[in-house]
C-alpha cells in the first residue's frame, strides 16, 4: 500500500490541487501499516488453544483391614445386697445391754452383734434346779415304795397259796382264804402304785430338764449372733431398749458383704444379654472401675416402661455402697474380622452394599455385614483385606463413575472402644 501511494502518479499531481485527499491517504496508509506490522511479526510464535478433559472429581477412601471389635450394652442402675439377712431376737423381754457391731462393719458367721440381759433367766435356771432335784429326790422315794410294796406283795402271794392248800385239806375255813386273797391284791396294788410314783417323778424330771434346756436356750439367744457372714447395712437396736420378736430386725446385713448392680435396660437389647457376659462397672463419685460378670437376666419386661432388669454381680469392694447409681458397659460380642467404617456401608431393607474404588472407577459390592462397635462395622463377606472403600459411600458418586482417590489419615481410623 505504501508503494502504490508513492508511484509516480500522484507524484506528478500538484498537491496544491488535492491537499485533502492526499492527507487521507497518508493516515489511512499509516494506519494499515501499523495494524499489520505486530501480526506479522507475532505470528509464528502464538500456539494453537487446546481443550483438555476435566479431572475426576477427588473422594476419600481408606483400606478394608482386621481389627477386633467389642460390641457392648450400656445398662444403668442402683447398687443393692444380692442378699438382704434380717437379723432379730427370738426372745422377747430383755433389755439390750450390750452393742457389739455397727453399720459398715464386715462380720464372720456367728459373731455377736448384741447382747440381751438374762439377770431373770439366770433366777429362772436357780428355780430349775430345785425343780429337778425335787423330782429326783420323788424318783428315789418312789423306788424305795416299790421295794417294800413288791416284798409285801410277795408275803401276801405265798401266805395265799399256804391258805389255799389247807382250805383244800379241810384245814381252815373260807373266811380265811378271803383274807389272804384281799391281803394279796393289795399288796399287788400297792406294787403298781409305786411303779406308776416312779413314773410320775420321772415325768415331772424329764420336765424340769426340758424346761432347764428352754432357759439355757434362751440364755443363749441373749447373744444376737450374726447367721452368716457380711456387710452390716443397718443398725435399728438401741441400747436399754427391750428386745421383741415382732418389733422387726434389729440388724440388716448383705450377705458375704456381696453388693451387685440392679440395672435397668430396654426392651429391644435385653434378649442380647446373657448370663456371664463381662461388664465394666462405673461408680458415681469416679474411682476405677470395677469388672463384674451378668448374674441374672429378669423373664419379664415392665409393661408401662418397657424395661427389663438385669443383675450383674460385683466381687466385694469397699468402693460399692448400698444405694448408689452406677453405670455398667456390658459386652455382648467380641470378635476380630475385616472392618470398615459404618459411613462406608449402605444399608437397603434386606441388603448391605459397599463403594469400591478399582483403577480410579467406582464398583458397588453387596456385603454382609457382622457386628458393630466404636464406629466400625464388621464385613463377614463380600471384601477382601486390602480393599479400597469409599468412606462415605452411596451420596457423590455412582457404579462406574471415574473418581480420584484420596487417602484418609491414619488418626481417623482409629476403633474407639
Amino acid at each position: 500500500m505504501i508503494a502504490l501511494l508513492n508511484t509516480r502518479p500522484f507524484r506528478s499531481r500538484s498537491p496544491s490541487r488535492f491537499p485533502m485527499f492526499a492527507m487521507i491517504l497518508r493516515s489511512l496508509a499509516l494506519a494499515l501499516a501499523i495494524t499489520a506490522i505486530p501480526v506479522a511479526a507475532g505470528a509464528e510464535d502464538i500456539a494453537p488453544v487446546s481443550t483438555a478433559a476435566p479431572k475426576p472429581p477427588s473422594v476419600t477412601v481408606l483400606p478394608a483391614r482386621q481389627r477386633e471389635l467389642v460390641a457392648r450394652v450400656s445398662v444403668t442402675g442402683t447398687l443393692v445386697p444380692r442378699e438382704t439377712v434380717v437379723v432379730g431376737s427370738d426372745i422377747a423381754g430383755l433389755r439390750i445391754e450390750a452393742l457389739l457391731a455397727d453399720e459398715g462393719d464386715r462380720v464372720e458367721a456367728g459373731a455377736v452383734l448384741a447382747r440381751l440381759s438374762t439377770d431373770m433367766i439366770e433366777v429362772e435356771l436357780a428355780q430349775n434346779q430345785s425343780q429337778v432335784s425335787r423330782a429326783e429326790a420323788a424318783i428315789a422315794q418312789s423306788r424305795a415304795q416299790i421295794e417294800e410294796a413288791r416284798s409285801a406283795s410277795v408275803e401276801a402271794e405265798a401266805a395265799l397259796g399256804r391258805t389255799r392248800s389247807l382250805q383244800e385239806k379241810g384245814i381252815v375255813g373260807q373266811d380265811i382264804l378271803d383274807q389272804r386273797i384281799s391281803a394279796a391284791a393289795a399288796a399287788r396294788a400297792r406294787l403298781s402304785s409305786a411303779e406308776q410314783g416312779v413314773a410320775a417323778a420321772e415325768a415331772d424330771r424329764n420336765l424340769a430338764l426340758a424346761q432347764r434346756r428352754e432357759l439355757e436356750l434362751r440364755r443363749a439367744k441373749s447373744e444376737i449372733k450374726a447367721p452368716t457372714a457380711g456387710l452390716v447395712l443397718s443398725r435399728a437396736a438401741r441400747l436399754g431398749a427391750i428386745a421383741s420378736s415382732t418389733s422387726g430386725g434389729l440388724f440388716e446385713l448383705a450377705r458375704d458383704g456381696l453388693i451387685e448392680l440392679d440395672a435397668e435396660v430396654s426392651e429391644t437389647v435385653l434378649n442380647a444379654l446373657k448370663t456371664g457376659q463381662p461388664v465394666t462397672v462405673s461408680l458415681s463419685g469416679g474411682g476405677a472401675a470395677v469388672e463384674g460378670k451378668v448374674r441374672l437376666v429378669s423373664p419379664r419386661v415392665d409393661e408401662s416402661t418397657r424395661l427389663g432388669r438385669v443383675r450383674i454381680a460385683l466381687p466385694a469392694s469397699d468402693q460399692l455402697r448400698s444405694g448408689a447409681f452406677a453405670r455398667g458397659s456390658v459386652e455382648i460380642a467380641r470378635s476380630r474380622g475385616l472392618t470398615v467404617p459404618q459411613t462406608a456401608v449402605v444399608v437397603d431393607a434386606d441388603t448391605s452394599r459397599v463403594q469400591v474404588v478399582k483403577d480410579g472407577k467406582v464398583e458397588t459390592r453387596t456385603v454382609e455385614t457382622g457386628i458393630q462397635a466404636g464406629g466400625q462395622i464388621e464385613i463377614v463377606s463380600g471384601l477382601a483385606d486390602g480393599d479400597t472403600i469409599i468412606s462415605r459411600a452411596g451420596t457423590f458418586v455412582r457404579e462406574g463413575d471415574l473418581v480420584t482417590p484420596v487417602e484418609q489419615t491414619e488418626a481417623s481410623l482409629e476403633v474407639r472402644p
